[in-house]
This record gives structure tokens, C-alpha cells and sequence, in this order.
């Protein structure tokens, strides 16, 4: 029975889960400090805080982080100011992606989309290259793109996954319809 820990298996899977927890932690701690530094730290009086808060407490996040989300937002506690930006961008076929993000660098993250994209084959926009498809209501884009190959489909899913595991990025749309079965 060498070699059969039971603590190492636990190890590994629990280190997987805190570092997923961790992500959706620190995205949903930026959502709260901007929400907080725009609408004031009372979420009863702060929509967008309270739907954060909600979101949070979905999520599981401690109280603790919470708090010193709002806190920092409000500015009683030292924090870098993050700030909300919008990026658009194309896939390899012309796909439109629309993407928010919460930063404390635009320009890291910038960089960081910019090299993300090219890695698949797509091109980082201007400002308003895609978003007159996905106004007023991102979920829903003016016009849709179907997608019947499946490896073309497969790539842009890659893509998508790699975009949304950026720490910075909060929502990516994309006007892609998707087969069933990739």
C-alpha cells in the first residue's frame, strides 16, 4: 500500500477548489469595490451593491471579504483604484467578442487580451467596433453568427475559456451561435 496517501489526494483536489474559489473571489471583490466607490457603501441604498452582495453571498464569499470589499471601495481602506473598461475584438472569422473588465492596470490587461486573441487568431478592436451589435442588451446581439464546423467551434470555445480565466475580465459576450454537440 506505498504511495497510498489519502491526505495527498485530498491536497490535491482541495488546492484546486481554493484556487477556483479564489478567482470568482477576487472578480466578485472588484464588482463590489466599484459598485461601492460609484453608489456609496450602504447596499440599501446602492442597487448595484446589493445585487453584488447577493452575488457574493451565492457564491459563498466569508463576510469579512464583504466588508472590506465595501470598505475599500468607499475609501476607508488603502486600495488601488480599479477601474471599468470595455474591450471589443474579433474572432478568426470575424466573430464579435464584447468584453468587460475591472482593472488596476489598463494596460496590463490590454496586453494581456491583445495576446490572448492572437494566440487563436483574432485581433483586439477599437473603440465601437462591435459594441453597435450588442447594444442595448449585450446578452442578446443585434445579428448572430452560426457555426457549423465544429473545429472552428471548438476553437472559439477555447478562446472564450481563456478569456473568462483572465483575472480582470468580468463578462464576455460573443454574437456566436454555438452547435450542439462540439
Amino acid at each position: 500500500m506505498s504511495g497510498h496517501s489519502k491526505w495527498a489526494n485530498i491536497k490535491r483536489k482541495k488546492g484546486a477548489n481554493d484556487e477556483k474559489r479564489s478567482k470568482i473571489f477576487s472578480k466578485l471583490s472588484r464588482l463590489i469595490m466599484v459598485a461601492a466607490r460609484e453608489g456609496g457603501g450602504d447596499p440599501d441604498s446602492n442597487p448595484r451593491l446589493r445585487l453584488s452582495v447577493e452575488k457574493a453571498k451565492e457564491y459563498r464569499m466569508p463576510k469579512e471579504n464583504i466588508e472590506k470589499a465595501i470598505l475599500k471601495g468607499t475609501g476607508e481602506l488603502n486600495s488601488g483604484g480599479f477601474f471599468e473598461t470595455i474591450y471589443e475584438g474579433f474572432g478568426p472569422n470575424g466573430e464579435a467578442f464584447y468584453i468587460t473588465a475591472l482593472t488596476d492596470n489598463k494596460n496590463r490587461t490590454v496586453a494581456e487580451i491583445r495576446s490572448i486573441f492572437s494566440r487563436f487568431g483574432g485581433s483586439l478592436g477599437g473603440a465601437g467596433s462591435t459594441s453597435y451589435i450588442f447594444t442595448p442588451d449585450p446578452d442578446n446581439p443585434i445579428f448572430s453568427m452560426d457555426l457549423n464546423d465544429n473545429a472552428l467551434a471548438a476553437k472559439l470555445m477555447n478562446l472564450l475559456e481563456e478569456l473568462e480565466d483572465q483575472d480582470d475580465i468580468q463578462e464576455v459576450y460573443t454574437n456566436c451561435n454555438f452547435p450542439e454537440e462540439i
